[in-house]
């Protein structure tokens, strides 16, 4: 089981999964055992392919599926032993949108405040729709709005009940790029207002933007919890790549032992390094291209993405 890294931490723990798994009738293991503790107002990123598992810890955790093993215990209350409390500290914002399209934008988030018992709160409910730009759209019906008006509503939903720990599944899933970008700005202003955040998606950037922690989770299984910036300094490479003054057919023989690749073209040197060694080894290439004679124009270093070191994980575990 990968470490959760919270003693580097600061952050209290507000949700809490032990031991937890699942295995459907038939013996399909959608879950295997896993531990996981989520910081208080802090983005948790998970990431992982389709049929990972992603979608069934959200439905477990939210009190949707049953667990065949393990617990969870939210802002200090077991989400079985006292269901309610633990429910009403957990927001859901689902991946389908799923709402009354006959409703208006006001009675839809009314309604779902209702649902938790607590007494009508309007002027929170509208600094809600005011923080989601959706005030001037409260008297609206659903089926007149946009798909990412309709995401908005989706999650002032999910916020209607304040919340103090808020599921994006797929927050960004079928809205432009534009929309996105706003959509994170208002994740990241529901953190600054307290809110802990876990989100599932399929944009590594969005989670390489947004996120203080990522988890990936392959088969059921969760192969890695660590800090964002760890991760990538741990896992990342760094490239050197060289534009070459005359293309080659080959890289030399004497220089087959390097982390180097060549271009289709042959117009490119690119060397792999890691950052954390102390010798790049750099210094120690350019002088062997010089001794035979390989002169080049230009120079990049690029890191890798968060996307290159999590297709690296998942092909490693594979």
């Amino acid at each position: 089981m990968p470490s959760d890294s919270l003693a580097s931490g600061s952050m209290p723990v507000i949700l809490s999964i032990k031991g937890l798994s699942k295995t459907y009738r038939g013996g399909v293991q959608a879950l295997k055992p896993l531990d996981l503790d989520i910081r208080r107002g802090e983005i948790f990123a998970l990431l992982g392919p389709n049929g990972a598992g992603k979608t069934t810890l959200i439905s477990i955790v939210c009190g949707i599926v049953t667990a065949s093993t393990g617990s969870v215990t939210a802002d200090g209350f077991d989400s079985v032993r006292d269901y309610r409390e633990a429910r009403q500290r957990i927001g859901l914002v689902p991946q389908e949108l799923h709402t009354d399209a006959f409703e208006t934008v006001w009675d839809t988030v009314r309604f779902s405040r209702g649902l938790f018992g607590l007494a009508p709160n309007p002027a929170y409910l509208e600094q809600v729709l005011r923080d989601l730009s959706l005030w001037e759209k409260k008297d609206a019906k659903i089926m007149t709005l946009s798909g990412g008006m309709k995401r908005r509503v989706m999650i002032a939903k999910a916020l209607a009940h304040e919340p103090r720990i808020l599921f994006l599944d797929e927050p960004t899933a079928g809205v432009d790029v534009e929309l996105r970008h706003d959509m994170w700005q208002r994740v990241r202003a529901l953190r600054e207002a307290g809110v802990t955040v876990i989100l599932t998606t399929h944009y590594i950037q969005e989670a390489e933007e947004m996120a203080d922690r990522i988890g990936v989770i392959r088969r059921g299984e969760l192969i890695l919890v660590e800090d964002k910036d760890r991760l990538m300094r741990q896992l990342g490479k760094k490239q050197l790549s060289l534009t070459l003054q005359a293309p080659l057919q080959a890289i030399p023989a004497e220089l087959a032992g390097l982390p180097l690749e060549l271009t289709d073209d042959g117009n490119t040197l690119v060397y792999t390094f890691d950052t954390q060694t102390e010798h790049t080894g750099i210094g120690p290439l350019l002088r062997r291209l010089n001794e035979h004679g390989i002169d080049f124009r230009d120079l990049q270093s690029s890191e890798s993405s968060l996307e290159e070191i999590f297709v690296s994980l998942v092909r490693e575990r594979a």
